[in-house]
C-alpha cells in the first residue's frame, strides 16, 4: 500500500535483460484517437516522469505498413513511452514488439481488455480473456522476442458470471508478464457500473508482480482511496484525462505527498485549447480541426459562457475561425 507521506520507491521491472524503473506510480492509459504525441506532450508538463502510452497499435496493421508513425515518433519524445499492442496472432505480436523496441519503447504492453466489439470478436483485446491458453502463448512469445519488459492490461473477466480474475491474472504472470494493469470491470460491463476495487485487491494479494489499479480514478482523492482499498502498486487513469492533461500530475503529487498542482482556470484552459488546436493543425492540416474538436469540447468547460463557446467551436468551418473564437475569450 502506498503511504502518501513517504518517498516513493521506483517500481523495478527486469524484462528479459533490459531493466526499467517506474519513478511515477501513475500511468496514463492509451486512448484511441486521444493519446497522440501532441496530447502526451501536454501531459508531460505536469507529469514528466509518468509512463505514457501510444494509442493502441494493431500488430497486423503494423505488419502491413499502417500505423508506423505511432511507433516511429517515439524517438522525438522525452520520458518513458510504452507501446500497447493488440492482436490474436503470437508471431505478429512478437514482430510488432521488436519493431517497437527498436524505435525506443520503454516497455511493451499487451491489450487484453479493450471491450470494443470489432476488436474482441476477432480475438484481440478482451477477446483473449475467453482463450487463456492463447493469451498465455502471446505473452510468452512476446516476452521471448524482446529484452524490454512486457506488461498486460486486462479486465476482471468476460462477464460477471464467469469472472475469475485471480486465476486469470496468475496465468498471465506465469506466462511472463512483468506487470499487470487491471480494470475493475468485466468486458460485459464496458465502462458501466462501478469498478470493483475489492476484486483488484484480491488479485493483488495473489500476485508477486506489480499490479496497477484502473477504473473510476478521476481525482487525487479517488487515487488515494483506491490504493488504500486495493494495496495496488499504482494507478492508471484514462478517460478522466480527456480535456484534463494535468490530472496525471495531480494524482502523482497526491501519491507522493506533495502539494497538488491547481486545476487551470478559464484563461489557462483557453490558452491550452488554442495551443493544442494549432499543434494539431500544424501536424495534420485542416484535418487537425476535426481531431481538435473533441479536445476543445472537453477542455472548454467549467467557466461562464463555456457551453456557448463549445457550440460555436463545433461549427467553426476553418481552423482560423476556431482559433479566433478561443482568442476572443482570452
Amino acid at each position: 500500500m502506498i503511504n502518501a507521506s513517504a518517498p516513493q520507491v521506483p517500481l523495478q521491472l527486469s524484462g528479459n535483460g533490459t531493466p526499467r524503473a517506474l519513478r511515477c506510480r501513475v500511468l496514463q492509459s492509451p486512448l484511441a484517437g486521444v493519446s497522440d504525441r501532441i496530447f502526451r506532450a501536454l501531459v508531460r508538463r505536469w507529469a514528466p516522469d509518468a509512463l505514457l502510452f501510444t494509442e493502441m497499435v494493431n500488430a497486423t496493421s503494423l505488419e502491413l505498413g499502417f500505423g508506423l508513425q505511432k511507433v516511429e515518433e517515439l524517438a522525438e519524445e522525452s520520458g518513458p513511452i510504452g507501446v500497447q499492442l493488440f492482436d490474436y496472432r503470437p508471431a505478429a505480436m512478437a514482430e510488432a514488439a521488436k519493431r517497437a523496441e527498436a524505435a525506443g519503447a520503454f516497455l511493451i504492453d499487451i491489450n487484453m481488455g479493450c471491450p470494443v466489439k470489432k476488436i474482441a470478436k476477432k480475438g484481440g483485446g478482451s477477446g483473449l480473456i475467453r482463450d487463456p491458453e492463447l493469451a498465455a502463448r502471446i505473452v510468452d512469445t512476446v516476452a521471448a522476442a524482446v529484452a524490454i519488459p512486457v506488461t498486460v492490461k486486462t479486465r476482471l473477466g468476460w462477464c460477471g458470471s464467469d469472472a475469475d480474475p485471480v486465476s486469470w491474472c496468475r496465468q498471465l504472470e506465469s506466462a511472463g508478464a512483468q506487470l499487470l494493469t487491471l480494470h475493475g470491470r468485466s468486458r460485459e460491463q464496458g465502462f458501466k457500473g462501478r469498478a470493483d476495487w475489492g476484486a483488484i485487491a484480491a488479485v493483488k494479494r495473489a500476485l508477486t508482480i506489480p499490479l496497477i489499479a484502473n477504473g473510476d480514478i478521476n481525482t487525487p482523492e479517488d487515487a488515494l482511496r483506491c490504493l488504500a482499498q486495493t494495496g495496488a502498486d499504482g494507478v492508471m487513469v484514462g478517460r478522466g484525462t480527456m480535456g484534463a492533461p494535468w490530472l496525471v500530475g495531480q494524482l502523482d503529487a497526491a501519491l507522493g505527498g506533495r502539494p497538488i498542482p491547481p486545476t487551470p482556470g478559464p484563461a489557462a484552459k483557453l490558452a491550452l485549447a488554442a495551443e493544442q488546436l494549432q499543434a494539431l493543425v500544424a501536424a495534420k492540416g485542416d484535418h487537425g480541426l476535426l481531431i481538435a474538436r473533441k479536445h476543445l469540447s472537453w477542455t472548454c468547460t467549467g467557466f461562464p459562457g463555456a457551453p456557448q463557446l463549445r457550440h460555436a467551436l463545433m461549427r467553426a468551418p476553418t481552423p482560423a475561425e476556431a482559433l479566433a473564437l478561443l482568442q476572443r475569450q482570452l
